[in-house]
């Protein structure tokens, strides 16, 4: 009965005194919702007039003591050889998929193998986004992650969420899985 008192004070000492910063980079082709789930997390607000990423931006979020480096890197064809060089010594690769565009599937699917297979990300966790799970036929979680092949992904913590950037549908059960399960960056 005493331990879960200890482990909040636990916490709420480390909240007190201990920074935690995070560097991500987020991944995914075209139109899969990388620079709004930025922005969503960074305001709580989403917009409809985002502009595509050309090449990358970087944004620096604060969420309590987890001070948060995002990589938004374009997910255009031309981009995609950057993926990797943005992506070593990373706390964590997020990357994400329009689960409601079948067409791109395929091709996501292949540029997350091949992102995952290069030796520099060995072990770097990887978080799979569904994202646009507000739009009619979107794939269910299970569809996405055999569609995706991630059960063949064992060398790494693999999570996966279905997410809404336009209705904030898990963001903070992303934020929390990030916090948790992100390699440290020291």
């Amino acid at each position: 009965m005493g331990l879960p008192i200890w482990e909040a004070f636990v916490s709420w000492l480390r909240s007190l005194f201990f920074k935690q910063e995070m560097e991500l980079s987020l991944v995914g082709l075209q139109d899969a919702g990388k620079t709004s789930l930025i922005n969503v997390i960074a305001t709580g607000g989403y917009s409809e007039d985002m502009i595509p990423t050309v090449g990358f931006n970087l944004k620096k979020v604060t969420k309590g003591n987890v001070t948060i480096k995002l990589w938004d890197l374009g997910g255009q064809p031309r981009f995609r050889s950057m993926w990797e060089r943005y992506c070593r010594a990373v706390s964590a690769v997020v990357y994400v998929v329009d689960a409601a565009d079948y067409d791109n599937l395929p091709v996501s699917k292949n540029e997350l193998h091949d992102l995952l297979s290069k030796p520099s990300l060995d072990g770097v966790p990887i978080l799979i986004l569904g994202n646009k799970i507000d739009k009619p036929g979107a794939l269910s979680k299970q569809d996405l992650i055999d569609q995706m092949g991630l059960k063949f992904i064992n060398d790494r913590e693999v999570c996966c969420f279905m997410i809404s950037c336009k209705n904030s549908t898990n963001i903070d059960t992303v934020v929390d899985w990030l916090v948790k399960n992100s390699k440290s960056i020291n």
